[in-house]
């Protein structure tokens, strides 16, 4: 079962993404909250695979509510989804440097939406090929300095550098296992060791190191 966790100082938007979680056999709605704050307590109360939130709310926003869940070793199993009315902008740009897995606009149809909460639920990232460019251009011209640029991708084996150029192409943990023919389990353990040998807090910066390194090269250059 799927656990999730809403926050979002909206009840009709809490509500009408409730109803249609409500309705899956294998997802179960855990908590709500108005704010981040309480938010961030419920996170620690329940322990949700996935925690929906929203980007701007009162006490606590969304990015710190992140950072803060990203940060704390105990909810290092939830993972976070940022909700926002305007697709990609600067503060979902900053939520996902701040540890969230992905983000989803409020629009998105039910499917989609449905789809979203079990990828992110198995620990694959939300970064469809065109968030993931924008994403790409951002890092690029705004690196950031995590100590993992300098140590390049040398440290890394044949098979860890493959899972890399895959997961730079917006691939998940089971699509990445089939394109590499080995296990899903395999797949994610070439992933998290790459992570951890360059320092990659996520598998957005995981994105970006692999384009800076000339590892991937993005279509048109």
């Amino acid at each position: 079962m799927i656990r999730v966790l809403l926050v979002d100082d909206q009840p009709l938007i809490r509500s009408g993404f409730r109803a249609l979680l409500d309705l899956e056999d294998d997802i179960a709605v855990v908590a709500e909250a108005g704010d981040g704050k309480e938010g961030l307590a419920l996170a620690k109360e329940h322990l949700p695979d996935v925690a929906l939130i929203d980007i701007q709310m009162p006490v606590l926003d969304g990015i710190e509510a992140t950072r803060r869940i990203a940060a704390d070793p105990a909810l290092a199993g939830v993972h976070v989804v940022i909700l926002t009315n305007y697709g990609f902008d600067e503060y979902v740009f900053d939520a996902l440097r701040a540890g969230a897995a992905g983000f989803l606009v409020k629009d998105i149809v039910p499917e989609d939406f449905l789809h979203a909460v079990r990828v992110a639920a198995r620990g694959d990232a939300l970064l469809a090929p065109s968030v993931t460019r924008k994403l790409i251009n951002r890092y690029v011209t705004q690196p950031l300095d995590t100590g993992a640029h300098a140590a390049g991708l040398e440290g890394l084996t044949n098979r860890e550098r493959e899972a890399v150029a895959l997961v730079a192409q917006g691939l998940s943990n089971d699509e990445i296992a089939d394109r590499m023919v080995i296990s899903s389990l395999t797949a994610k353990t070439h992933i998290n060791r790459a992570m951890a040998k360059l320092h990659a807090r996520d598998r957005a910066q995981l994105v970006v190191l692999a384009y800076e390194s000339g590892l991937v090269v993005p279509r048109g250059s």
